[in-house]
């Protein structure tokens, strides 16, 4: 597929036939063949922790708003970001009265998840993709956001710094070239992978044996044959 992109300030930005989905960046970064799975072969399978999450986000996403003081809540807010070339929902953003100001309403996006905090950068790198279309939409800057997690029933403050901006910016990059490619990755067994929806239909120890296997075999007739 050939991209065309335009130019402005020396920036690209996507088409909107081009856009990937918000939650594909939280897809790349707990499995790369995940990604391609439900991205490029369009393939989805449900198991317990996906529909536990389904049901989280329906409760969430209601896609109305409320006012509670000097906080005003959108809910199912639409995103979008023609420079990252991504398109989605925010669950949640609340957004603030700045201090000293009657009019400047600062957004602050919270994303719910059904687990808990995880060393995995990938919900992280979800929020700030948030962030960085509202960003764009608004064109303002956000120092941060919070995860909610429905094991520990706490939000978790996420700062988003520069780290964690080139990290959303370098997914959503990765994600766009391997979806050009319509190449999805082999599967490389981890233990991630046993609580994973895809398992049986990924087949990771399978393939990684057969693989191995094939793989013998081929050094054995080469072999012989030298």
């Amino acid at each position: 597929m050939l991209r065309k992109k335009t130019q402005k300030d020396g920036m690209s930005k996507y088409n909107e036939n081009e856009y990937i989905s918000l939650s594909a960046l939280q897809h790349m970064l707990f499995c790369e063949r995940q990604c391609a799975l439900i991205h490029i072969e369009q393939l989805w399978v449900e198991n317990k922790f996906t529909a536990e999450g389904r049901v989280m986000h329906e409760r969430v996403d209601r896609g109305d708003h409320g006012n509670r003081g000097k906080t005003r809540v959108e809910y199912s807010l639409p995103l979008k970001s023609r420079l990252l070339g991504i398109t989605g929902k925010a669950d949640v953003v609340e957004f603030n009265l700045q201090k000293g100001s009657k009019k400047q309403w600062i957004p602050f996006p919270l994303e719910y998840k059904r687990g808990k905090p995880k060393q995995n950068p990938a919900d992280k790198v979800q929020l700030c993709a948030q962030a960085l279309c509202l960003e764009e939409m608004l064109n303002l800057r956000l120092e941060k956001g919070a995860l909610f997690y429905g094991k520990t029933r706490r939000r978790q403050s996420v700062v988003f710094d520069d780290k964690l901006r080139q990290l959303t910016i370098e997914t959503a990059k990765k994600i766009h070239v391997m979806i050009d490619s319509g190449i999805t990755p082999a599967p490389h067994y981890e233990k991630k992978c046993d609580t994973c929806s895809f398992l049986n239909l990924c087949l990771p120890k399978a393939i990684e044996k057969s693989r191995k296997v094939s793989a013998w075999l081929e050094r054995i007739v080469h072999k012989e044959l030298s």
